[in-house]
């Protein structure tokens, strides 16, 4: 199991956590996704340790930037 939180910026509300969320969830391995909006912050736990450049290709789909890992 692993768990890494990453800096994301331009999320504003409930509804960016959520298309953050969605698009983090397609990567195959990640079990759960818990998005901070006050903070600008994702936890993603997974199954096996996450490339980072995946997860900045979800957030980049998104919409948002993935500024620190």
């Amino acid at each position: 199991m692993s768990e890494s939180t990453y800096a994301v910026s331009g999320m504003v509300c409930g509804h960016c956590a959520g298309f953050v969320t969605e698009e983090i969830e397609t990567i195959a391995g990640v079990t759960a996704v818990a998005v901070d909006v006050e903070n600008g912050t994702v936890t993603v736990t997974s199954d096996r340790k996450l490339d980072v450049a995946e997860v900045r290709a979800a957030v980049e789909e998104a919409g948002y930037e993935l500024t620190r890992t």
